[in-house]
């Protein structure tokens, strides 16, 4: 069963739960975009539906909400160490079905692969999730191939169209904001089918590892990372301990986002880096996103968004490479 209500009404309910929650949903960001005269969309905190892109898909994934783009950890003095506080807030968060399953693979990684991150787990405890339906597909999807199209993981779904707010509510905390308003049968719809169909190679040997095709990308690829900033299951980071200028001795340390792809990542004691070229980057992000994280877990890393595709400034498409492994 969902409701049927207005746009005010509905600011009405995000109004009522903003002393409880951070609302985060996608945003069109004018004149924020990678070009002169092009807009972004990418996640911002909300207090209207009416700030809601949901035409366009975000060009950044709902990642940077659960693991801040530069998060600290802990201050520290020469003789303390101190934990940053956490809002008490909790989250609503709009997104779409893929990255939902995307989150399930944060989940995997800082929750469920032996420990738990707990920095990770504060916010993530905190999450409530309000799925945004994809009525058609969207450039460079492939989500369909990688079964992530679809989910019922969701605490609520909401539609908005001509002037009128769909909501389904699985989460009583919500539905008692909706109890007076007008019901009707609702059902998300879901994307069925892409113009791009990925087919993921069941068994990596020893062929795809020497391939000759990774050179093509030792070529290609000029090592800025995008693809991994805008992933919604690329989890890799840095640590950086920041000095203060007035107590040398004082400061914070800091986990920040970081890439496979880029110079230095792999860099350690002694002077020594793995995986210097390009090539043998893009194979080790292609691999652990098809087979590595499958092996492991069950399912594939990748949940066919297609955004890697979408800034990548170099043009290269990881499903198109996928397919060339397949083939």
């Amino acid at each position: 069963m969902g409701y049927s209500t207005t746009t005010e009404k509905f600011d009405e309910f995000l109004n009522s739960i903003g002393g409880e929650y951070n609302i985060y949903a996608p945003v069109d960001m004018e004149g924020m975009g990678r070009f002169s005269d092009t807009d972004s969309v990418r996640y911002e905190k909300i207090k209207s539906i009416a700030d809601i892109e949901f035409v366009r898909k975000s060009d950044f994934s709902p990642k940077e909400v659960l693991l801040p783009i530069t998060q600290t950890l802990f201050y520290f003095t020469e003789d303390s160490v101190k934990e940053p506080k956490i809002s008490d807030k909790k989250i609503l968060l709009f997104l779409r079905s893929c990255d939902i399953h995307a989150i399930k693979r944060l989940d995997q990684i800082y929750l469920k692969s032996g420990f738990e991150d707990i920095y990770y787990k504060e916010l993530r405890q905190k999450v409530k999730l309000v799925l945004m339906e994809c009525e058609h597909s969207f450039e460079n999807c492939f989500c369909t191939s990688m079964n992530s199209n679809k989910t019922d993981e969701y605490n609520m779904f909401v539609r908005y169209r001509d002037g009128k707010v769909f909501v389904e509510c699985r989460d009583e905390c919500f539905g008692k904001y909706f109890e007076n308003t007008e019901t009707c049968d609702l059902k998300p719809k879901f994307v069925e089918e892409n113009d791009i169909n990925v087919n993921v190679p069941e068994n990596v040997d020893e062929s795809i590892i020497k391939s000759p095709v990774w050179k093509e990308y030792s070529s290609r690829c000029i090592a800025c990372g995008r693809c991994n900033v805008v992933c919604g299951t690329c989890t890799c980071f840095s640590m950086q301990d920041i000095f203060y200028s007035e107590n040398k001795n004082a400061g914070e340390r800091r986990r920040v986002w970081s890439s496979c792809e880029v110079d230095g990542y792999t860099d350690i004691a002694g002077g020594h880096s793995f995986r210097q070229d390009k090539g043998d980057r893009m194979r080790f992000k292609v691999l652990h996103k098809i087979s590595h994280f499958k092996k492991r877990f069950g399912y594939d890393m990748c949940v066919g968004c297609g955004r890697c595709d979408d800034v990548c400034p170099e043009y290269i498409s990881f499903s198109n490479c996928i397919n060339k492994l397949s083939q």
